[in-house]
């Protein structure tokens, strides 16, 4: 069993990376960071300049602002400064109100927020807002996490720089050494009473998932996989259940539901694609609720463990990573130990490597169900013993080299192509 101290280090990092967020983390990073500039200045802004990452700026163009039945930054900005709390972290926006929605609209009519991509940096999750109003000045820079400010000024007064730090923001994660073999050992053989907290995953992302059912959100996969006609070719069955489930928690989230998830590592999609999978299979065998706990640290641990290399935004779709968690916890479920999860990792990564991040979106529902469709299929190959093996593609004898070698794909291998995703969505006719 891991020691005491180790354990708990791995808990904080968990807990650190799991948490409630409403909306795409994105905009709502921008929308937080320009409520603590707000808070900074002391009064309502006059003046509002947004200078962005070209990842933050993609995954906040076609997404919906919780609570506004609008799409994209302006209006996250302008209800960041209205009525956005800082101390409320990726939940910033739970305060929205029709009365601010209208007086958003009226402050981007206004023409009182301006937003440009920051040149000349590296850091792939960055923002900075400065607000003006009358004589005084403030500035917030959020940098290498969605809640983590680097740099707070007034006036001319600084409260706060660590902006030399931001390019090392993941050190603190890397402090706590992880391998697919410790993830294992962590979430099988750890006291259950120290697990108990991820329940808390199932129980906001599934609720968020039945509250899509009942609405009308985004391209409506989730509703539209639990009709008679789609029934029919999927029948009711395990699988049909999983899928309808993720995709309607995402197709609510993508469209600005004012709906909490559970996220990991920043991003709520991540959160609902390693939990309801994981959740909703074990509820459909009957697991009991310590299989059920663990089957979901697997999951979200797994996720953390490669977000570490990988990075928080990336030309690689999150799905691919987070389905490849949900794999592992459902091959868990299935009765598989760690010899059959490696193999559920290598055939993930043997498939989905390679699915382009173009934004967060209504759309990403879809991706969600390729990625969760990919996560059983690769589980059931594992415990029926077949596994992609070391002279095939990018797979190698170690797993944690496998997944090494995703992540440098996604890291390095494809900023290009996350520049050329860029320029096409800002060249759109």
């Amino acid at each position: 069993m891991i020691p005491a101290v180790e354990r708990s280090k791995i808990i904080e990092l968990i807990r650190r990376e799991v948490v409630p967020a409403i909306g795409c983390t994105e905009p709502i990073a921008v929308a937080l960071c320009t409520a603590r500039a707000t808070e900074l200045l002391g009064a309502r802004p006059e003046r509002i300049e947004v200078l962005l990452s070209a990842n933050i700026l993609k995954n906040a163009m076609g997404v919906g602002i919780p609570g506004t039945g609008m799409i994209g930054l302006p209006i996250a900005v302008a209800l960041g400064a209205l009525v956005g709390r800082s101390a409320y972290q990726l939940e910033v926006l739970r305060d929205v109100t029709p009365e601010a929605v209208a007086e958003g609209r009226r402050f981007i009519d206004e023409k009182r927020i301006s937003i440009a991509l920051k040149e000349g940096i590296d850091e792939k999750l960055y923002a900075e807002v400065i607000v003006s109003a009358a004589a005084h000045r403030a500035v917030a820079i959020l940098a290498g996490g969605h809640t983590r400010f680097v740099y707070l000024e007034r006036d001319g007064a600084v409260e706060l720089d660590e902006r030399c730090a931001s390019a090392n923001a993941s050190d603190e994660e890397r402090s706590v050494p992880l391998s697919l073999r410790r993830v294992w050992e962590f979430a099988t053989e750890s006291p259950v009473e120290e697990l108990r907290f991820i329940l808390e995953t199932k129980r906001l992302n599934k609720a968020a998932a039945e509250r899509s059912f009942e609405g009308d959100y985004g391209h409506g996969i989730g509703r539209t996989m639990r009709c008679a006609r789609e029934r029919q070719v999927m029948g009711d069955s395990i699988f049909s259940h999983i899928l309808s489930y993720t995709s309607a928690a995402c197709d609510a989230r993508m469209a600005g539901a004012m709906i909490p998830v559970m996220s990991n590592s920043g991003s709520g999609n991540q959160g609902i694609a390693a939990t309801l999978p994981v959740a909703v299979y074990a509820e459909e065998i009957g697991a009991d609720e310590e299989r059920t706990i663990r089957a979901l640290m697997l999951s979200h641990l797994t996720v953390i463990y490669i977000k570490q290399s990988l990075g928080r935004l990336s030309a690689l779709c999150g799905c691919v990573v987070a389905a490849t968690g949900s794999s592992c916890g459902i091959t868990y479920l299935m009765g598989g130990g760690y010899d059959r999860v490696v193999a559920a990792v290598k055939n993930m990564i043997a498939n989905l490597t390679g699915m382009i991040c173009d934004g967060a979106k209504p759309s990403c529902s879809m991706k969600l169900t390729s990625g969760v469709s990919t996560a059983v299929l690769s589980a059931m190959m594992a415990m029926d013993g077949h596994c992609v093996t070391s002279v095939e593609g990018i797979i190698e004898e170690d797993v944690d080299r496998s997944i090494r070698n995703l992540t440098r794909i996604g890291r390095d291998g494809m900023c290009e192509t996350d520049r050329m995703v860029l320029d096409i969505m800002t060249h759109k006719e």
